[in-house]
C-alpha cells in the first residue's frame, strides 16, 4: 500500500500553512511576506493573520500576489473560546472566504459570549476551509481541549516559530494521544513566521496535487496527500504488513511509530532507499491500529507522513 501523497497523480508542491503579516502581529507587509517565501523557492502560501477584533478580524487578500509559478490561499488564525487554562483557543482555517464572519473576538481574552472552539471550527470547515490545532505545545493544550475540536483535519506537529522563541513546538505527544483514541487526524509543519526572530523557513507540506492552484491545493490538503518537513525529502513510501519501504533523500534514521510504546527504526549514514521489516510475533507493533513515518537527516531535521491506519493495509 502506498499511501496518496506518493501514489496519486500530480506533483508535490512547497508550501506554509501559518505566516502573519503587519494586518495583524507580523512585522512584514502581505507583499513582503509573499515576495520572500517565494524568492525562498515556495510554491504557495497561506498568511494567517489573527483573526481578532484588535485587527478588524482580517482574512488577508493576497490574491494579487499570485503568479505562475507562485499562488495564495487566503485563510486566517481564528480564536474563541477558553481552554482549561483559561486562554483563548488558535486555529488554524486555511481556505476561508473572504466574508466568513467573525466571531465575537475582539482581543485575545476569552469571555462568555463567545461561541466556543468546537462551533468555530465546524464553522471554519462548513465555509470550506481545512482546519487545524494550532501550536498544542505552546498553547498548553490538554487532551480534553483536544477531544472538543470535532471539526479538526489536522493537528499542527511542528511549529517553527514555537520552537524558536519558546522552545514549544512540538505537537507529536498530543497527536500520538488523540490518534490511540481513534482520532483520524492528519498532521502539519508550520512556520507561525512572523519575522521578528529567526521564526521563518523552518516547517512546511509538500502537497501532492495536479496544479499549483489553491482550489486544487485545497482539496488535497482536505484529503490528506501531503507529508511534512523540516528539509528531508520523500519521494516514495510502501507500506504493508510485512515490511516498510522509503525512497528520500539522504537520512540517518526513519523511525515507525505506532500506539503506546511502539516503534521500530533504521539508523545508518546517508540512507536512500531504506527498508524496515515487521518481525513476527511483536504485539506492541503488529497490533496497533495506527503508525506514523519519521525520517531524520544527520543535522537533526525531519519529516512526517500523516497517520496511516493498519486496518486498510
Amino acid at each position: 500500500m502506498r499511501p496518496s501523497a506518493f501514489s496519486n497523480k500530480g506533483e508535490f508542491f512547497k508550501g506554509n500553512l501559518h505566516t502573519h503579516s503587519t494586518n495583524s502581529d507580523g512585522l512584514l507587509s502581505p507583499d513582503l511576506v509573499c515576495k520572500k517565501y517565494k524568492e525562498k523557492g515556495y510554491d504557495f502560501l497561506c498568511i494567517s493573520d489573527h483573526f481578532v477584533g484588535l485587527y478588524d478580524y482580517p482574512i488577508t487578500d493576497t490574491t494579487k500576489y499570485r503568479e505562475s509559478n507562485f499562488t495564495t490561499i487566503l485563510g486566517a488564525e481564528v480564536h474563541s473560546g477558553s481552554m482549561q487554562n483559561g486562554e483563548i483557543w488558535h486555529l488554524l482555517a486555511i481556505g476561508l472566504p473572504k466574508d466568513f464572519k467573525p466571531s465575537n473576538s475582539p482581543n485575545f481574552v476569552p469571555s462568555q459570549e463567545q461561541e466556543t472552539a468546537s462551533d468555530l471550527a465546524q464553522r471554519c470547515r462548513d465555509s470550506g476551509a481545512f482546519v487545524s490545532i494550532a501550536h498544542p505545545q505552546w498553547s498548553g493544550l490538554t487532551l480534553n481541549d483536544a477531544e472538543t475540536i470535532e471539526a479538526a483535519h489536522c493537528a499542527e506537529i511542528y511549529n517553527h516559530g514555537c520552537a524558536v522563541d519558546s522552545d514549544r513546538g512540538d505537537g507529536a505527544y498530543l497527536l500520538d494521544l488523540l490518534l490511540s483514541q481513534g482520532k483520524k487526524l492528519n498532521l502539519i509543519a508550520t512556520d507561525d513566521a512572523h519575522f521578528k526572530s529567526g521564526d521563518f523557513f523552518g516547517g512546511w507540506v509538500e502537497v501532492k496535487s495536479e496544479k499549483n492552484e489553491p482550489l486544487s491545493l485545497l482539496k488535497s490538503l482536505k484529503e490528506g496527500h501531503f507529508y511534512s518537513s523540516q528539509g528531508p525529502k520523500i519521494f516514495d513510501l510502501s507500506i504493508n504488513r510485512e515490511e516498510l519501504n522509503i525512497e528520500s533523500s539522504p537520512i540517518s534514521s526513519a523511525i515507525l511509530v505506532g500506539y503506546g510504546s511502539a516503534s521500530l527504526a533504521s539508523h545508518g549514514d546517508a540512507m536512500v532507499r531504506t527498508k524496515i521489516r515487521f518481525p513476527p510475533g511483536v504485539e506492541r507493533t503488529n497490533k496497533t491500529p495506527w503508525v506514523r513515518i519519521v525520517i531524520i537527516d544527520e543535522n537533526g531535521r525531519k519529516a512526517w507522513t500523516n497517520p496511516i491506519w493498519t486496518n486498510e493495509l
